[in-house]
């Protein structure tokens, strides 16, 4: 890094974080706003002439203008579904109105247009709010990055031209302008827009970084290593917009019922309008009657009892990192009842790490040095426990020596010359037999008895240490399981491919009591369509592409983001984009909260229709009031619906079970 670079001014320490943007639509900018407010202020403009009995050509051309305003775009629309033999709510409405103004009722009608209308331009305001919550996280990403040509100059590109394997440089105070690594430089970056970390984490080489992050101090070299449009934000953006276009099993049924219970509607205002009239009413006193029943009978708020809360569950679930494919899935999420969940790289985190130093007697070496040379001789060598050596030795900050003479056979292990002695690196079972007895074979076996992976130190032909290397825990495991545990009534299962002594170690740890092991891809399937077959709704956990069958057979299933396999991800219906475990029995619970938004909403809907029905049926509903109540009903559930919105309504059960 250039003193240049380093010298650039930073953030305070301990000032204020900068805040994520906020992209919000500004509400003139939808047009069913608009509409709707040209509608309201010319209806204000007619009411008072009509009341103080101004001219009738004024307040009727005012009036006239706010039936055209308020209700040509849902008339429009009711017409094009009729055209495809479908009888439209919206429709409804607009006859309704005009009804009332045939009969005299200009001024009722105009209100039932207004608060129609009104209404309308609410549910879309909610709509793009909703979307404006996950679409704004495109503006914590940078429209532009300085990128590092090969002869060490810089230039200035958009962000969307940046391709994997270019570098750019990220000086203190800027964003980061692409998901990659970290190749050179050190710093803080505040990353809580996309992880929620509440405090800067330290970067080095060899870290990932993610787009829109703030680069607090010192400057990083960042290699891209995902194209802009795959970055962790873009996947939300893209996954969520998808997801709004979806429709929920919920939401799919009151459809089909929907066309049913507007011609069975047509029908009963009919009969409400022409029984009355046969029996002598009035021609107004029924006509009125009629409307009235048809604005309160119609099912605007059961329809939008569904979309709202799932929608605003998803929207939620993507700020935690959480995605959810469909709306679909984020209804199923709540219904699970069983949870299978993968070893590695599900409940540990897919990275081998030292976990045991054992330097055997006479090797004149503790833990430090034997550590200190396996890692030198690792060093050059690119295999995973290799790395997992050399990391572990960089945690202690041990000086490495120069490997000389390096040599590396796959499936055996490495051999260098480090200060002037022959050391070699590697499985057990894989080394030249040496010829100083078995001793070291002892700690080979406790090692793997333990359920690591062991690797044997060899200098000058004289094993002088084995260590042991093992998946790491991930650990928020126990803390998940046991809230799984706790949503579900039963305890998760582990499905696994790896050895059964392994596994039910592992599973011991972390309060897993049913183990199913050394399974293929096809055993794992097997075992979810058992549990399918007797009744249970299955959430699978997993990121391999052994997981993939079994993701796609359950109920619901779950890929780890991270380092989860293309194949996975594509195969489940939500993905945990940062890894972390605990977001799990999270979104599960959320959903289940979305469930009963939804059932809420279906009641409240449900109730004002009867009532209001039941009023005009057995006495004399006003329509400005039947109109206040049943447009009051859809603006209620709309707005519990997006109760789900709010930060406070994501779940923090690991916080409860730990």
């Amino acid at each position: 890094m250039s003193s240049v670079l380093d010298q650039r001014s930073a953030p305070p320490a301990g000032g204020p974080r900068p805040a994520p943007p906020r992209r919000r639509t500004r509400l003139l900018a939808l047009p069913e706003a608009r509409w709707a407010l040209a509608s309201l202020l010319l209806f204000l403009l007619a009411l008072p002439v009509h009341l103080l009995d101004g001219p009738g050509w004024l307040w009727g051309t005012l009036f006239a203008a706010t039936y055209v305003t308020g209700g040509w775009e849902p008339g429009w629309e009711g017409l094009k579904a009729l055209k495809d033999k479908t009888l439209d709510v919206d429709l409804l409405m607009v006859v309704a109105a005009l009804g009332a103004a045939a009969i005299g009722q200009i001024l009722d009608g105009a209100l039932l247009i207004v608060i129609f209308a009104t209404s309308g331009a609410l549910e879309a305001v909610a709509t793009a709010r909703t979307a404006d919550s996950v679409r704004g996280l495109l503006d914590l990403a940078p429209t532009t990055a300085t990128r590092l040509l090969p002869d060490g100059t810089e230039e200035t590109v958009d962000t969307g031209r940046l391709a994997v394997g270019d570098t750019i440089l990220v000086r203190p105070g800027e964003r980061v302008g692409a998901d990659g690594q970290v190749i050179d430089g050190a710093g803080d970056v505040d990353q809580a827009t996309i992880t929620g970390e509440p405090l800067p984490v330290a970067k080095q080489a060899g870290d990932e970084v993610f787009a829109g992050t703030v680069n607090g101090t010192g400057a990083l070299r960042v290699r891209v290593e995902r194209d802009p449009s795959d970055s962790v934000i873009a996947r939300i953006v893209k996954m969520v917009e998808e997801a709004s276009e979806t429709k929920a099993p919920t939401q799919l049924f009151i459809e089909k019922i929907e066309q049913r219970y507007s011609i069975g509607m047509v029908v009963a205002t009919l009969a409400v309008f022409g029984i009355p009239l046969a029996l002598g009413d009035t021609l107004d006193s029924a006509l009125l009657r009629a409307m009235t029943f048809m604005i309160v009978a119609s099912p605007c708020a059961v329809v939008l009892s569904t979309m709202p809360p799932l929608l605003s569950a998803i929207a939620n679930a993507g700020r935690r990192g959480v995605l959810a494919k469909s709306a679909v899935v984020m209804e199923r999420l709540g219904q699970i009842d069983t949870v299978a969940l993968d070893k590695t790289g599900t409940l540990t985190e897919g990275v081998p790490y030292v976990t045991n130093l054992r330097p055997l007697p006479g090797s004149d070496l503790d833990d430090t040095a034997l550590l200190a040379l396996a890692a030198s001789a690792e060093h050059p060598s690119e295999h995973p426990l290799a790395r997992a050596v050399v990391t572990a030795a960089r945690e202690r900050n041990l000086a490495l020596a120069d490997a000389d003479d390096f040599t590396s056979t796959p499936g055996q292990g490495v051999t260098a010359t480090i200060n002037g002695h022959t050391v070699t690196v590697g499985a057990p079972a894989r080394l030249p037999a040496p010829d100083t007895g078995e001793q070291h074979q002892e700690v080979v076996a406790e090692l793997e008895e333990a359920g690591r992976t062991a690797v044997v130190v060899v200098r000058d032909g004289v094993p002088v240490g084995v260590l042991g290397v093992a998946d790491r825990l991930r650990p928020d495991a126990a803390a998940t399981v046991a809230a799984l545990t706790r949503l579900t009534g039963r305890a998760p299962v582990l499905l696994t491919g790896d050895n059964e002594r392994a596994a039910r170690r592992l599973a011991a740890e972390v309060g897993i009591t049913e183990v199913r092991a050394g399974l293929l891809p096809q055993d794992k399937v097997a075992a979810v369509k058992e549990w399918e077959a007797q009744g249970r709704k299955v959430l699978v956990v997993g990121d391999g592409v052994n997981d993939a069958p079994a993701l796609a057979a359950a109920h619901s299933g779950i890929a780890m983001g991270k380092a989860g396999s293309d194949l996975a991800l594509e195969t489940a219906d939500a993905v945990v984009v940062r890894d972390e475990l605990a977001t799990i029995p999270s979104v599960v619970q959320l959903s289940r909260t979305a469930r009963r938004l939804v059932v809420q909403n279906l009641i409240i809907a449900g109730a004002f229709i009867t009532v209001l029905v039941a009023w005009d049926l057995t006495g004399n509903l006003p329509l400005p009031l039947g109109v206040a109540g049943h447009e009051g009903s859809t603006v209620i559930v709309g707005l519990n619906g997006l109760r789900l919105l709010r930060e406070a309504a994501w779940p923090r059960l690991t916080q409860d079970t730990a």
